[in-house]
């Protein structure tokens, strides 16, 4: 039985440079040996749920400019699985989900950063899956719930976003991390691990600097779905908290 895990996947630099979170990440990864991977990435957005389904190795997509060339030479050669991605798509149309799968897209950094980190010799299977920005935490929620119990079977869900996520004010370089990035995190942690999911859908308008910290909601609503697919009896563990340039938050999430 493997967890459901909401990890922060910042910087493309992760793929690269070693930090205390990469360490983390790799000693994450030493700790889950799943059979295969589901994650909800924040770079892949469509209106309709959609599904990586495919069998050959991915293309690894550089979703990012202007950093150093050796990032750039990162490959991250995991497979796919159309078994896994028809079961998952199969689980949704009997929620009577609008649910659509998708055979040539390549990994983006939002999946393969943190699984290069946690599983380098890509032997592992993993089903991508895209996210819709526009829903309400409550059904981003409700689309964690259907995968609840994969776990059960050794299939590792993986919510890949960041919940401090505003690039414009990042301060490159600064090591001190902003009072108020601290406070929107701490009020995200208290709902969290008490699965108030009633407040976490007001975040808006009750989450301290909730619109400093979230401008725009992609790479935050991976979180609500980690959190449906996570087992509800289990108690919410936060498993890393970190910043970087100021406001960048890498705090993950275990359900």
């Amino acid at each position: 039985m493997v967890p459901a895990l909401f990890l922060a996947h910042g910087s493309p630099m992760l793929a690269i440079e070693q930090t205390e979170y990469t360490a983390f990440l790799k000693q994450l990864g030493k700790s889950i040996r799943p059979k295969a991977v589901v994650i909800f990435t924040a770079h892949w957005e469509t209106q309709t749920l959609t599904i990586s389904s495919m069998d050959g190795v991915y293309d690894t997509i550089y979703d990012f400019g202007g950093f150093p060339p050796e990032l750039y030479a990162v490959k991250y050669p995991a497979h796919g699985s159309t078994e896994l991605a028809n079961k998952l798509k199969e689980l949704y149309e009997q929620k009577g989900m609008d649910v659509q799968t998708e055979q040539m897209r390549g990994m983006d950094h939002g999946s393969w950063t943190l699984l290069h980190r946690m599983y380098p010799e890509a032997d592992i299977p993993v089903v991508q899956i895209s996210v819709n920005p526009y829903l309400s935490p409550k059904a981003q929620y409700a689309v964690g719930e259907v995968l609840r119990g994969l776990g059960e079977e050794d299939i590792l869900v993986i919510g890949s976003g960041v919940t401090v996520h505003n690039l414009r004010i990042v301060k490159w370089g600064e090591t001190k991390t902003e009072p108020w990035a601290i406070d929107f995190d701490d009020w995200i942690i208290e709902k969290v691990q008490n699965r108030d999911i009633e407040a976490l859908d007001r975040y808006e308008s009750e989450a301290p600097y909730a619109r400093q910290a979230v401008p725009r909601a992609e790479h935050f609503v991976p979180l609500f779905i980690a959190m449906g697919s996570g087992n509800p009896a289990n108690k919410a563990k936060v498993i890393h908290r970190s910043y970087e340039m100021g406001n960048l938050s890498y705090l993950c999430f275990q359900f």
